[in-house]
């Protein structure tokens, strides 16, 4: 523990010895302090080490079940687990100044925290650390890249883009938070097969002046025909092939058929051919323009736009070799695969017959281009769920190849958002989505008149209160959940919502603006009159913020965020009632506006991690 931190706990009083350790962060963690002092504590009595008891230890849902809750079986001693928390609680766990009581309940054993010294530790810290308040450095010298967004070029942006790019945004300010160094990686699918029959489609339907005018739209609507073509084209192949086959005839695929062409013109582009990788530059190009220009819509940005196409020949032929030299690689007519002899693993395909490669191959590529460049520390695939094998496959590949690195890999998946199919035509753009949403709450922000001309910019506001509502409504489940995408839920503005959110942070600003109060005012005022229920219960609650930032961290899930956003907002609601600052005595409203200033600091903070930018009126 430092000279300060001891000198800032002596100022209260607390004279209490807290030991620090390794995964506690006196510094920037209130609660850490508690459970630092609880573990040292638990172990002299228990016997148990004290990482365990701090691994152990929980943030109970509800505030009657304490602060903190540990499961003694957790600690695996051996004699009954009820026995234990009754004895502790009733004979020998001391109370302190920090700790006020400890209940046992079954095999529970609950800490209650004293209430003025946790408002003088949270407060104070709120204060001491603002826009910094949640963040730690569990991860200080690390570097971590992170591949997300990965759309394909030559298609507009859609619901299933928007949600791979809003998650992989907060897993890579997750990481900040906690101290690492993030490189963020957008993988576009910009090679392969698909390509080929986009580039057949454009020279068949394409136009020039429609390309010019309106790349992104003509593009898509080509690959939407062409697919169509390509699908009925199957299905009178296969219809021919059955029939064949029924009178006893063996069968010849015809010739010219679409995703033949389509792969012999991936071909010519493997091979280098000038004309092919012309049309394929032109289309990228276009794409990449577009991409940046959405993502700035969506304050999103990335440190590198890399690619299929850019996996070098080098990189994969390196890989080819060690798979070669290891004996991992089996030939099977003309075709080159990996045989895992596992069950849920199967087979992998590494080159086709015509020696083209695959998704797969280019992504060894990568993962060995990708070390040699950044040499990380950690590697994040935030991609669909749709994609487990495929990364587990990889993850294996690395594994047999025996790169000391191979463990630091780790795939974020998430559920798919149904209901939309871009060969089939029938995506929500990203256009759409924000135009629509922004449009509604343009609306709903003019039913007040007065407070609609106090917005400075409110067609940039209703931008930006409509992102929290997409942001929001996205990530307010689990990630692995999927979800069928509905213009309804979008704009579903009552109750748990990103508007909901926003509108707290402004109410609390606006509580700002009107108040008598500066800064120095409330970072030096007296907290002990905070004494009602709810001013208490909101002060542990903003306690609870930088674990739960460690929490998301650890499951690499934004849900959680949200849901203590919640939490914290109805826990304010309830606070408006009792807590008054207006028409209230100097003392009793010097606190109290303080207290509601923390809120917006904490509010607003968890907002930016999420990626939404807090607004001040609305």
């Amino acid at each position: 523990m430092s000279e300060d931190l001891s000198r800032r706990l002596g100022a209260l009083g607390i004279t209490e010895k807290i030991k620090p350790f390794s995964d506690c962060n006196l510094e920037g963690n209130p609660i850490d302090i508690f459970k630092s002092y609880i573990a040292d504590q638990l172990s002299q009595i228990s016997g148990s080490d004290p990482n365990t008891i701090l691994d152990a230890l929980e943030t109970p849902l509800k505030p009657e079940n304490g602060d903190l809750i540990i499961p003694i079986p957790k600690l695996k001693l051996k004699g009954n687990p009820n026995n234990f928390a009754t004895q502790w609680s009733e004979k020998v766990f001391p109370t302190s100044s920090l700790i006020s009581s400890t209940n046992a309940s079954g095999v529970f054993l609950k800490f209650f925290f004293s209430d003025s010294y946790l408002k003088n530790i949270v407060l104070k810290d709120i204060y001491t650390r603002e826009a910094l308040y949640g963040q730690n450095e569990s991860g200080k010298g690390k570097k971590v890249i992170v591949e997300f967004s990965s759309p394909n070029i030559a298609k507009e942006f859609h619901a299933g883009h928007l949600r791979n790019t809003m998650l992989g945004a907060v897993i890579a300010n997750l990481h900040e938070s906690c101290g690492w160094k993030v490189y963020r990686m957008n993988y576009l699918g910009d090679w392969g097969k698909q390509f080929g029959l986009l580039a057949i489609g454009f020279e068949r339907f394409g136009s020039e002046e429609e390309l010019a005018n309106n790349p992104f739209e003509h593009l898509y609507n080509v690959y939407v025909r062409i697919n169509s073509e390509a699908e009925a084209e199957e299905v009178k192949i296969n219809a021919a092939k059955l029939l064949v086959k029924e009178n006893g005839e063996e069968y010849t695929r015809p010739e010219n058929n679409l995703h033949d062409l389509a792969r012999a013109y991936f071909h010519k582009m493997e091979n280098g051919d000038e004309s092919a990788l012309s049309l394929w530059k032109r289309f990228r190009d276009y794409s990449i323009q577009r991409f940046k220009t959405n993502y700035a819509r969506l304050n999103v940005h990335f440190d590198e736009y890399s690619g299929e196409s850019q996996v070098s020949n080098e990189s994969i032929d390196k890989a080819m070799k060690i798979l070669d030299s290891k004996g991992l690689l089996v030939r099977d007519d003309g075709a080159v695969l990996i045989d895992f002899n596992d069950k849920k693993l199967g087979k992998a395909i590494i080159t086709k017959k015509d020696g083209t490669t695959l998704y797969l191959t280019r992504d060894i590529g990568a993962a060995l281009q990708r070390y040699e460049d950044h040499k990380f520390d950690k590697m994040v695939y935030v991609v669909a769920s749709q994609q487990d094998l495929h990364l587990a496959q990889l993850f294996k590949i690395l594994e047999k190849m025996e790169y000391p690195w191979a463990d630091r890999c780790l795939h974020v998946n998430y559920g798919l958002v149904k209901g939309m199919s871009t060969r089939k035509g029938t995506a929500v753009f990203l256009d759409d989505i924000l135009k629509d949403t922004a449009d509604k709450m343009h609306e709903v922000m003019r039913t007040n008149e007065t407070k609609y001309h106090q917005v400075q910019n409110p067609e940039s506001t209703a931008h930006i209160v409509g992102m929290a509502a997409i942001i929001v409504s996205d990530m307010s489940g689990k990630r692995n959940n999927s979800y069928t995408f509905s213009w309804d839920r979008m704009f579903n503005f009552e109750g748990d919502t990103g508007p909901y959110l926003q509108y707290a942070h402004a109410r609390l600003c606006s509580m700002e603006r009107n108040s008598e109060f500066r800064l120095e005012h409330l970072s030096a005022a007296d907290f002990s009159s905070l004494n009602e229920r709810q001013a208490i219960n909101l002060l542990r609650i903003l306690s609870q913020y930088p674990d739960v930032v460690l929490s998301a961290f650890k499951t690499q899930e934004p849900s959680t965020i949200v849901t203590y956003l919640f939490k914290m907002t109805h826990c304010m609601s309830s606070c408006y009632d009792v807590l008054w600052v207006a028409n209230q005595p100097h003392h009793i409203a010097l606190p109290r506006m303080a207290l509601y200033r923390a809120a917006r600091v904490v509010l607003g903070n968890a907002l930016r991690l999420l990626g939404i930018t807090p607004v001040e009126r609305m």
